[in-house]
């Protein structure tokens, strides 16, 4: 594991100030989308804003614990499915569940918001239900939220999302959307320098640090989860993708290779890192684009091995 010398580095200074201004005058929405990239502070400042939505309500009660404990009476927190049934796996497992494409928030947790919002408030005026990755409501689930956000109640909803285009436009016009945005490199590198002890960093001898930090898309705290999985991979692996792939032969090999030997959330990571890496050599968008494809095709689990060939086959085609 990477260890942080400090904690909550990816809070959104723009953002806070923000919703500081929303505390202070007590102007709360039903509803608010918290939209940015993954990893850029939105859950940490989630909880930041509930604590303080909290202490002006019960300024004597030990709020910050309480919800860190998840254990605040007027609090729900929703989460993915397959995240609430791994919640006791190790860290290494609870990543492949995320990253599957087998999570989900069905309707049932959704209809506990319902029960939870018809009953009084205990400790605080409003009660506060947040939604992790919003995305990840089905479409039963979605309608259900949809009905909850219309109908008068005593809640405050706050949801957070990656990918904004995935919620219903109805669900999206009855929220304030609170945009978090990416870091720049150089953002990044600062953050890394006063936040970590980069002398104990250990990274892959065959990658450059500037292409792990602009394969993170802005995201600190992805770039940490990615170091940590690029690390995992073999040399024979990070060496033969240094360049695009001419050789059928090699293009079947190491498509085998990757999808015998790599999780799918692994190869994700591997396709964002690559695609970094051969943008900068060769400035083509097709290339990319099929990249993106790839992508697609891997959260789909859709035949790993074949997407993997198949992208490769026609890259090699290209260049």
């Amino acid at each position: 594991m990477i260890e942080v010398k400090k904690n909550n580095f990816l809070l959104n200074e723009e953002v806070n100030t923000c919703l500081d201004k929303i505390i202070q005058n007590k102007s709360f929405a039903n509803g608010y989308i918290f939209y940015g990239a993954e990893g850029v502070g939105k859950k940490q400042t989630a909880l930041r804003f509930i604590k303080e939505i909290f202490k002006k309500s019960s300024p004597n009660e030990n709020v910050e614990e309480r919800i860190t404990n998840n254990n605040h009476p007027d609090f729900l927190i929703i989460e993915p499915d397959s995240l609430l049934a791994t919640k006791s796996s190790g860290s290494f497992e609870l990543e492949k569940k995320i990253k599957s494409g087998s999570e989900i928030i069905k309707i049932a947790q959704i209809r506990n918001i319902k029960t939870f919002l018809s009953q009084k408030s205990i400790n605080s005026e409003k009660k506060v239900v947040l939604i992790i990755d919003a995305h990840l409501l089905n479409e039963a689930a979605s309608n259900c939220l949809l009905k909850t956000l219309e109908e008068p109640s005593n809640g405050i909803f706050i949801l957070l999302t990656s990918r904004l285009n995935s919620l219903l436009d109805t669900i999206i016009s009855r929220c304030q959307i609170v945009r978090f945005r990416s870091f720049s490199s150089k953002e990044i590198k600062s953050i890394l320098k006063e936040y970590l002890d980069t002398s104990k960093l250990k990274i892959n001898t065959k990658l450059k640090f500037e292409d792990l930090i602009n394969s993170a898309n802005g995201s600190p705290n992805q770039l940490l989860k990615n170091i940590e999985i690029w690390n995992d991979f073999s040399d024979e692996i990070i060496s033969k993708l240094d360049s695009p792939i001419k050789n059928n032969l090699e293009i079947l090999e190491i498509s085998k290779s990757i999808s015998e030997k790599l999780e799918i959330f692994q190869q994700i990571c591997l396709v964002n890192l690559i695609q970094t890496i051969w943008w900068r050599k060769t400035k083509n968008i097709g290339l990319v684009e099929k990249l993106e494809n790839l992508k697609y095709l891997l959260r789909k689990k859709i035949q790993p091995r074949v997407a993997w060939e198949i992208a490769f086959l026609k890259i090699s085609m290209e260049i």
